[in-house]
C-alpha cells in the first residue's frame, strides 16, 4: 500500500541556509516519526509559498544517506489570500503496511496552524 506522509514548516527569512535547514529538520522528523527507509519511498513532492525563492528545498533531501535515487519535485503552492507565509510543505509517498491512522504527520513552527487537529509533535 502507498500512503502519504504530510509535513510542513515555516521559515523566518528567504535565505538558502534557512530553507535547507528547515527542510532538513522537517524531513528528518518525518523519517524518524515513521521509521522511513529510503527504499520504501515512491516519491516526494515539496511545495513552497511564493515568497520562498532563494533555493530549492529538495536539495536538503540529498543530505540524507541513501536518498540519492528517491524522486523529488519542488512546486509552488497556490497563492490563497490570508494563508501562511514562508511555508514549506512535504508530501512523501511511502510503501508501507501502516494504516492511515498509524502515519505520523509532522507540522513545525508556524505550520502547526495548518492542522490544529493533529498533535503538534506528529502523532495523530
Amino acid at each position: 500500500m502507498i500512503r502519504g506522509v504530510r509535513g510542513a514548516t515555516t521559515i523566518c527569512s528567504n535565505t538558502e541556509a534557512e530553507i535547507l535547514a528547515a527542510t532538513e529538520e522537517l524531513l528528518g522528523n518525518m523519517i524518524d516519526a515513521n521509521c522511513i527507509q529510503p527504499e520504501a519511498v515512491a516519491s516526494v513532492f515539496i511545495s513552497t509559498t511564493e515568497d520562498i525563492t532563494a533555493a530549492f528545498p529538495a536539495k536538503a533531501l540529498r543530505n540524507f544517506a541513501g536518498w540519492t535515487y528517491v524522486p523529488v519535485m519542488c512546486m509552488r503552492e497556490i497563492p490563497v489570500e490570508n494563508s501562511i507565509k514562508k511555508c514549506i510543505r512535504i508530501m512523501l509517498h511511502l510503501n508501507t503496511s501502516l494504516t492511515q491512522a498509524e502515519i505520523h504527520h509532522i507540522y513545525l513552527n508556524g505550520a502547526k496552524a495548518l492542522r490544529p487537529d493533529l498533535d503538534t509533535n506528529g502523532a495523530v
